[in-house]
């Protein structure tokens, strides 16, 4: 492993507090300056407020289609969490890397980085295209408005590797997510009169469990897909409050819900369900009683499914350069499918690291996952300067 490099550039990712609530402009302008003075250019998207920004920045040939390596630079918070060590500070032992992103995903972040000088100095057929995001970790929202430019740009790449952590192993699928809010408006009174108020926290829990038989009616008779550890599509309702105390009838609750499909189901018809309960059932009994209240839907966040074939080229390269020569699909969501969805290209997930790591206290990944994820890059590289690739 060329540590040099990349554990250092690890350190440095790790170092920036890139929660999603913060800015990730500090890591951004970082990394801009080390291409910079390598002799790369990059492009900066920004969002509508300008305090976070997505990096893309193309080497080699642009006037031919390419390969995207697409990382997030945002973590989840450690609020709460008890740590070991300092969590923004990269911490070696027995083998480890533990600080916060160093699994999800600054440590595919520092392998491509590293090897920005190894892609200057191959003869490419194919350009590289280093693809850095925000807000990944809230619904995936900067790489929509990278993808926009793309689009407008006319870019068509040839493939897209996301290095989200899989122990290299190809994925060549994930689930679809739909989350939502609902917000139960009711008519507060003395609980010692309920008839004549209209309980919000109940009416929401008639919402919960109508949300839950839809998952259960899946789990007991829905499509299947073998690949999948959940090999079905889910729903879940995560979120439920309401009410202040025991003797006011709560004129007021929220149900934050999600259902995580397979690409073959229907996640607007699962939607309409819930919609079409609220308004057909719950409403009108509401109503009947106070007219003003009612039940509001705010979808909170969308994520398109990955669907790559297992016969797709860049399935094939993909295990070729992972040296691994099965595939696999999961259950959490990637910016995949987004890529997939909105610019057509064909996409596989294969990063370094165990999911199992991402979000929890003591964060780490192994130095051999990093090892074997300078061996992808390096054998993509081979690859992309070949005759193959032309």
């Amino acid at each position: 492993m060329s540590e040099a490099s990349t554990l250092a550039l690890l350190e440095r990712l790790v170092a920036f507090d890139t929660v999603s609530r913060n800015s990730n402009l500090p890591l951004i302008e970082f990394v801009r300056s080390y291409l910079d003075g390598l002799g790369v250019t990059s492009r900066l998207v920004h969002d509508a407020t300008g305090t976070k920004a997505n990096l893309f920045a193309t080497i080699g040939p642009a006037d031919r289609p390419g390969v995207i390596l697409s990382g997030h630079t945002d973590v989840v918070p450690v609020d709460g969490q008890a740590w070991d060590t300092d969590p923004f500070a990269l911490t070696a032992r027995d083998g480890r890397l533990y600080g916060r992103g160093s699994c999800d995903m600054k440590g595919f972040d520092a392998v491509i980085l590293a090897l920005v000088p190894e892609m200057m100095r191959a003869k490419l057929r194919r350009p590289i295209h280093l693809a850095l995001s925000y807000d990944e970790e809230v619904g995936c929202q900067g790489v929509r408005t990278l993808i926009t430019a793309l689009e407008q740009d006319g870019l068509r790449p040839w493939a897209c590797f996301v290095g989200e952590p899989t122990e290299m192993g190809v994925v060549i699928g994930h689930k679809g997510k739909r989350s939502l809010r609902a917000t139960v408006t009711g008519r507060e009174c003395h609980s010692s009169l309920a008839p004549r108020g209209v309980n919000a926290v109940e009416y929401a829990a008639r919402l919960v469990v109508f949300i839950s038989d839809i998952g259960r009616a899946f789990q007991e008779s829905g499509a299947r897909d073998a690949l999948y550890d959940i090999p079905h599509t889910t729903a879940h309702a995560g979120v439920s409050h309401g009410g202040t105390v025991v003797n006011i009838v709560p004129n007021r609750a929220e149900v934050v819900f999600e259902f995580r499909h397979l690409p073959g189901d229907d996640i607007d018809d699962l939607v309409g369900r819930v919609r079409r309960f609220a308004a057909d059932t719950l409403e009108p009994a509401m109503q009947e009683v106070a007219p003003e209240t009612g039940i509001v839907f705010e979808e909170i966040a969308t994520l398109p499914p990955l669907a790559t074939e297992p016969e797709a080229p860049v399935v094939t390269l993909a295990k070729q350069l992972s040296r691994n020569n099965a595939h696999g699909k999961v259950a959490f969501g990637t910016e995949g499918g987004i890529f997939q969805s909105r610019l057509g290209v064909p996409t596989v997930v294969c990063g370094p690291g165990n999911i199992e790591q991402a979000h929890k206290p003591n964060e780490f990944i192994e130095r051999s996952q990093l090892e074997a994820c300078e061996g992808f890059v390096r054998r993509l590289i081979d690859h992309l300067a070949s005759d193959q690739a032309a």
